[in-house]
């Protein structure tokens, strides 16, 4: 991939752009806290501004199809730079909690999918065979980004200033939207608004599948948000919650692992087929976590845990490919984005209450349920995965598949 003309700037140009996914909530938590000295005003704050994000990503990705992801990366970075200088002077100058949900709600919206764009970008720079090794690639990076982002961050607030964090989340994301709006190579092409309404790009979440997919990543993502519940509240109770950043950090290195060697096996079953295998191993990955019982142990089991997570969401997005219409790929991804988003979400939160009820044992039952949910969605959802015709066609190498 890195090899491809264009590849490796896209590659590095994309990583600059999307680390403040792992950046941004916790400079925001750290920030207010830090000034604020309230936990629950600071929570509130990011959690407004991951719902803003989760609500606008799809907008933003529809427009970029229509109007050029360059037209949209610009002008979104230049907007985005304003909301978080908005953001930085509401909390530093002790602004009512009202006005830093405002200013939340504009750095929400104004933050497009990097992570989304950055795909639909790979599928219009490399063949359709080389395509799930690209989606391999961009699953290791964000991996690689979840593991350095928060470590970054929390450096830059303790070592420099607690603005520090939000100041290079501002500085990253105005530089890799520059970069990557001016990567011409892998610019997709945009669908022209005009003419008959039936001529112009369908909806990507107007085609079944698109959404049986949607609801899948969302029971995946619950189960990733009770995942973590359950780590952090077993480190708890081992009476060392500093583990709990060792065992998700762990986590994230089985998920980059396999996301390697999955990218590059040349797979031959159907894509849709492939989602159920690894909603199937992802829900029994999570399996192990109720049973652990110290922290060598709980260690091994996060690896396990991890391992179907980057095979899961390559395979999500190999699958997108084939379902979304034609010109419409930025928004489907931004769809997927924010379904994964709602999930972890929705898991997090019902995983940490009964994490408080009863034990960590609880959480990781919950995070079972979620891959079960996600198993069972992509089981019976399997003919409206298959149903577009455009995966009629090899998808990165994997065989045709009839109908």
């Amino acid at each position: 991939m890195l090899r491809t003309p264009g590849g490796a700037a896209l590659a590095l140009w994309g990583v600059v752009g999307r680390f403040p996914i792992a950046m941004r909530s916790i400079a925001t938590l750290l920030l207010v806290t830090a000034v604020t000295g309230s936990l629950g005003r600071a929570g509130a704050v990011a959690a407004v501004m991951l719902v803003a994000q989760g609500l606008v990503s799809p907008v933003l990705g529809r427009l970029a199809d229509r109007l050029s992801q360059r037209r949209v990366l610009l002008t979104a970075c230049a907007a985005h730079g304003v909301a978080m200088t908005g953001l930085l002077a509401s909390v530093l100058l002790h602004a009512p909690l009202w006005l830093l949900v405002v200013a939340a709600v504009a750095t929400g919206c104004t933050s497009v999918s990097f992570t989304s764009f950055m795909r639909a970008r790979w599928a219009a720079l490399v063949d359709k065979d080389r395509l799930r090794a690209a989606y391999a690639l961009e699953s290791m990076l964000d991996e690689t980004i979840f593991l350095l982002g928060p470590l970054l961050v929390t450096v830059l607030a303790s070592a420099v200033h607690p603005a520090a964090g939000l100041v290079a989340c501002a500085v990253l994301t105005t530089t890799g939207s520059i970069a990557v709006a001016l990567h011409r190579a892998s610019e997709p092409t945009p669908e022209p608004t005009a003419g008959k309404p039936a001529e112009r790009a369908p909806r990507a979440i107007s085609v079944p599948g698109v959404r049986v997919l949607m609801a899948a990543y969302a029971g995946m993502g619950f189960l990733l948000g009770a995942v973590d519940v359950t780590m952090v509240a077993f480190a708890k109770g081992l009476g060392s919650p500093g583990l709990g950043g060792v065992f998700l950090s762990l986590t994230a290195v089985g998920s980059l692992a396999a996301g390697a060697v999955y990218g590059a096996v040349d797979w031959r079953l159907p894509q849709s087929r492939l989602l159920a295998i690894t909603a199937l191993v992802l829900a029994l990955g999570a399996l192990p976590l109720a049973f652990a019982g110290s922290g060598l142990v709980m260690g091994l089991f996060a690896v396990v845990a991890g391992l179907a997570i980057a095979p899961a969401l390559i395979t999500g997005s190999t699958l997108l490919e084939s379902l979304a219409p034609k010109g419409s790929l930025s928004e489907g991804f931004s769809w997927l984005a924010s379904a994964g988003a709602l999930g972890i979400a929705l898991g997090t939160a019902a995983g940490g209450r009964l994490a408080e009820l009863g034990t960590f044992e609880h959480a990781a039952w919950a995070a079972v349920g979620g891959g079960v949910v996600a198993l069972g969605l992509s089981v019976a959802g399997q003919s409206a995965l298959r149903a577009t015709g455009r995966d009629a066609r090899p998808v990165a190498g994997v065989a045709v598949v009839e109908h």
